[in-house]
């Protein structure tokens, strides 16, 4: 395995001086915005309107990582929930089998907690109705409103190991404020992922109807921070592992 680790880490890095590959890249991602690419795809029944790139960064991360707490904000139909939860679940299973024990996935520690301005009356009875749930909380509101951060830093005070995921309102000054709210949740080693900066690199005639686009948006915000955070740096041997991803930029691995 060393080896063949190895020569994965080769590739990826030669994929950053590969202009015809990342060249396709692009041109495949801006040819599948319009035709919702994204919307094609569920978790464990629940649309999670994701690339599949990113959901296997996001299964390599947590599994590297092995938090306790997922924080995402963003929740639509809660495929994004339910895979993190998952995820979280397996850890579980992982560490029982390590310890020789039964595992009771009532008693575990490890949560996913989503926010949103808006959570639908359908879509959180589905995810309630969900076998994830137990290892879900949700709290409605605006992700930057102070009641709603302080409940969020409440819950991360009770758990030792923080991932983060913003894919909420994706205006710079939103996304900034969540970035300022989160991001310090996010422990040594982690990541704080900003979905959706991908915005920025887009023709400003593809996004026409939300109050973002090139020069306002997710990636803008996480320029902005990471200048001013030196705690965070952005990790682009996950770029050119993904080569197509909404979130070019996007993963801060905090460092310190």
């Amino acid at each position: 395995m060393k080896d063949f680790q190895t020569e994965v880490a080769g590739r990826i890095a030669a994929n950053a001086d590969n202009e015809t590959l990342k060249r396709a890249a692009r041109e495949f991602l801006r040819e599948s915005i319009d035709p919702k690419y994204s919307y094609n795809f569920s978790w464990l029944g629940r649309p999670i309107i994701q690339y599949p790139q990113d959901i296997v960064a996001m299964q390599e991360l947590v599994w590297r990582i092995k938090p306790d707490l997922i924080i995402e904000t963003g929740i639509a139909h809660g495929g994004s929930l339910i895979l993190s939860a998952s995820l979280l679940a397996l850890l579980d299973v992982e560490e029982a089998i390590a310890e020789g024990r039964s595992m009771d996935p009532q008693a575990s520690r490890r949560l996913v907690l989503g926010v949103d301005i808006d959570i639908r009356p359908h879509n959180r009875e589905a995810i309630e109705a969900h076998p994830m749930s137990s290892r879900i909380q949700m709290i409605q509101g605006s992700s930057v409103a102070p009641d709603v951060v302080a409940k969020v830093h409440e819950v991360a005070a009770r758990h030792q190991r923080v991932m983060v995921c913003l894919d909420s309102n994706h205006t710079h000054e939103h996304v900034l404020a969540e970035l300022e709210a989160y991001a310090p949740l996010t422990s040594v080693g982690s990541y704080c992922v900003v979905f959706d900066t991908v915005v920025e690199d887009l023709p400003a005639t593809l996004i026409t109807d939300r109050p973002w686009g090139p020069g306002d948006n997710p990636k803008t915000a996480v320029w902005d921070y990471v200048k001013r955070n030196p705690a965070f740096e952005i990790d682009r041997s996950i770029d050119n592992q993904l080569l197509v991803s909404v979130a070019p930029d996007g993963y801060l691995k905090r460092t310190a």
